[in-house]
């Protein structure tokens, strides 16, 4: 896998009273773990933003923050993204630089910050909450799709069997975009991984962005975690209708689902799921007949 992987010697102890683990309650081995790294996006010669992220889909990740800072929305608002000329101590290029060129029209952001993003957080460089309440150039609210709750519901086991850098290091999150079809069924469009939940959202919404399909009307996005204000902004700025996370969502993720029309589920987990927001596009099945 690359740079999106790295091996490393460990000591693993292990206490579970068996007579190999008395004997030998320390043991050598090789693990596999995510990799993290910094990348710097530039605008022109402007240094926009830091992040923490696992290389690899970079042009998705960069394009992608744009949409979610409310840069761009637009597939013909991005001209151009390349990596800048960085090397490491050896003289070995990391590619951990990308220049995004925007049309000149573009209005450059002035927020009065620089933005530095951990991969456990996404907006830890925002002056406060108002200035990452943007509006978006789409309407959630207005889209018609609805879910059948079995459908809902079977997504986390279709996206932790789809999570290839998960299955050998356990250390990354994922967002999985899915198409809902006339017959209620998902088909998973696009799927990428990251040590940053906010950074797996971003390369499935930069994908987007750069296949010319903004808005995601009738599309729904699940993620491996929990469900923060972030996430819902991102979903409502690409006109994702519906959010879904393995985990819980936080107060301000409810009211902000709430405000754009975005639904919202939390603790969805094969057999079971809370709805938080926009409960109207989730579909039950017909009552057997006794």
């Amino acid at each position: 896998m690359g740079r999106v992987t790295q091996r490393r010697k460990v000591y693993r102890y292990v206490l579970d009273g068996s007579p190999a683990a008395l004997e030998f309650p320390v043991r050598h081995r090789e693990d596999v773990l995510a990799v993290e790294e910094p990348l710097e996006i530039r605008l022109g010669n402007l240094s926009f933003s830091v992040t923490m992220r696992t290389p690899g889909d970079d042009f998705d990740l960069v394009a992608g923050f744009l949409v979610s800072e409310g840069v761009i929305w637009d597939a013909d608002q991005l001209i151009s993204l390349r990596f800048c000329a960085g090397e490491d101590e050896n003289g070995v290029q990391t590619f951990n630089v990308v220049e995004a060129q925007l049309r000149s029209d573009v209005p450059l952001p002035d927020t009065g910050r620089h933005v530095y993003t951990s991969s456990s957080c996404g907006i830890c460089g925002t002056d406060s909450i108002e200035s990452v309440t943007k509006s978006s150039h789409f309407n959630p609210a207005a889209d018609q799709l609805t879910v059948p709750v079995e459908t809902l519901a079977s997504l986390p086991d279709r996206l932790r069997e789809a999570q290839a850098v998960f299955e050998v290091t356990g250390g990354v999150h994922a967002a999985g975009l899915f198409r809902i079809d006339e017959a209620g069924g998902a088909d998973l469009l696009c799927l990428r991984e990251d040590v940053g939940r906010h950074n797996a959202v971003d390369k499935v919404v930069g994908w987007a962005l750069r296949e010319r399909l903004l808005p995601l009307t009738n599309t729904l996005l699940q993620v491996s975690g929990r469900a923060s204000f972030e996430l819902v902004q991102k979903a409502a700025l690409a006109g994702i209708p519906v959010l879904a996370a393995v985990s819980a969502p936080s107060s301000l993720a409810v009211e902000l689902a709430e405000s754009t029309g975005v639904t919202l589920a939390g603790f969805s987990r094969g057999t079971s799921l809370n709805v938080y927001a926009g409960s109207g596009r989730i579909s039950m099945p017909a009552p057997v007949a006794r």
